[in-house]
């Protein structure tokens, strides 16, 4: 039997939205399996080492540093010894000993528990730091590795100190958990990490399209005519969503069907999406963060969803929106590109990248926004096909299969 610790970062924006919804759903998917699991959370806002049970698994808290040193190398090495140090006072050792890390610059962290333990240590790898920077352009990124220090400016330092540190934490872990082929493909031939080490696991989400919406109802409660035409935005207000480009291509679709109804579910930067809608406010509806009951219903009563990102690994929002048998328009950035079957499941919209620049053509956009809203038989097969993706590739069942399957090949893989 192994002992698997899977570790989350309480101090991260990432461990409420993705990264949280993901060790949640793998928590869930190591119920009654071999494994014994325990979740560790760093960086909590417990005042002091905290165990609690919960489901009948483990949690243990692990408090913010109290003292805050400037030097930010110096401050995370020191906190992360300090817990290795309380963890070896309750882990036993054993021969089957996990960690599952899911953060990228945790080095000094692994490193720790290399020394302090017998085990294997696996990352997922949930975002690449440099996305957010040049929103997930790999020709810029492949550009600026190339050039001297000297012909950098400080965006490109910052964007090449990440990949460095990114690519020193990939060489210190055992195995690599990649969440898309996509991102696969970028720990191979931008990263070098071997082949080998790499496994390509989809994320999983339960079911939770167990009955049949009342459509009616729902768009009775959120005061909505039964025949209007609803399309939604799911995700945060950031620039790396694109939603800059759904609201410019929203407008130019509410231009032909002024009574259709835009929705934008997250919660971010509102002025400047307000400023963006012009005089198309009055249609377009942000509704900040809501709980997923009301998200699921939303869901529900749209048409189709539109996800115009520049980054993702292996989204939550659409596989959601697959459960949900909604048609998605998608960037073809990368994950999403490989989730959403162009003419099947949904519309794939092309990102222009070039060295300096990377773009959506709003036109374009809105094009195949319209297509959809014009063409409702085609609507539903889509919508159709996208839950039978659901069910065949991002299920929970399947993503338990795959990742007891993982950690059972680890110790044949690495023998001790």
């Amino acid at each position: 039997m192994s002992n698997l610790y899977i570790i989350d970062n309480k101090a991260s924006r990432s461990s409420v939205f993705g990264i949280g919804t993901y060790i949640n759903e793998l928590g869930k998917s190591l119920q009654q399996s071999d494994l014994q699991p325990c979740f560790i959370r760093l960086n909590s806002d417990r005042q002091r080492f905290f165990q609690e049970i919960e489901d009948g698994v483990p949690h243990w808290y692990f408090p913010l540093p109290k003292l805050k040193y400037k030097d930010d190398e110096k401050h995370n090495k020191l906190y992360f010894q300090n817990v290795v140090f309380v963890l070896r006072q309750y882990i036993k050792p054993t021969d089957h000993l996990i960690f599952h890390l899911n953060y990228l610059h945790w080095k000094p962290f692994a490193d720790e528990l290399k020394a302090a333990f017998n085990c294997k240590i696996v990352l997922a790898v949930h975002f690449l730091s440099w996305c957010f920077d040049i929103l997930g352009n790999v020709t810029q990124l492949q550009n600026i590795i190339g050039k001297s220090e000297d012909d950098l400016d400080q965006l490109s330092r910052q964007v090449r100190k990440s990949f460095n540190e990114e690519k020193t934490m990939l060489c210190s872990v055992d195995k690599v958990i990649s969440l898309s082929k996509h991102t696969t493909y970028l720990l191979q031939y931008i990263y070098n990490t071997e082949e080998h080490y790499i496994s390509t696991i989809y994320n999983g989400l339960e079911d939770k399209v167990y009955k049949k919406f009342d459509r009616i109802q729902i768009r009775k409660k959120f005061h909505l005519p039964v025949k209007m035409s609803v399309i939604i935005f799911a995700g945060r207000l950031d620039p790396v969503k694109g939603l800059s480009y759904f609201i410019q291509a929203s407008k130019i679709v509410l231009n032909q069907f002024p009574n259709c109804h835009i929705i934008v579910a997250g919660s971010g930067d509102y002025q400047t999406c307000m400023k963006e809608c012009g005089n198309r406010w009055m249609n377009i509806h942000f509704t900040g963060q809501l709980e997923k009951s009301e998200l699921y219903e939303l869901y529900s009563i749209a048409d189709f969803g539109v996800m115009p990102s520049f980054h993702e690994q292996c989204s939550y929002v659409a596989i959601e929106m697959m459960m949900h048998s909604l048609p998605i328009i998608a960037s073809t950035s990368t994950g999403l590109s490989e989730m959403i079957d162009e003419g099947i499941t949904g519309l794939h919209v092309p990102v222009n990248e070039s060295e300096y620049k990377i773009d959506i053509d709003i036109s374009l956009l809105a094009e195949k926004m319209l297509y959809l809203l014009q063409h409702p038989t085609e609507r539903k097969r889509m919508g159709t096909n996208a839950r039978k993706r659901y069910e065949q590739l991002y299920s929970s069942e399947k993503m338990r299969k795959n990742m007891l399957n993982f950690y059972k090949s680890l110790f044949n893989a690495f023998p001790n």
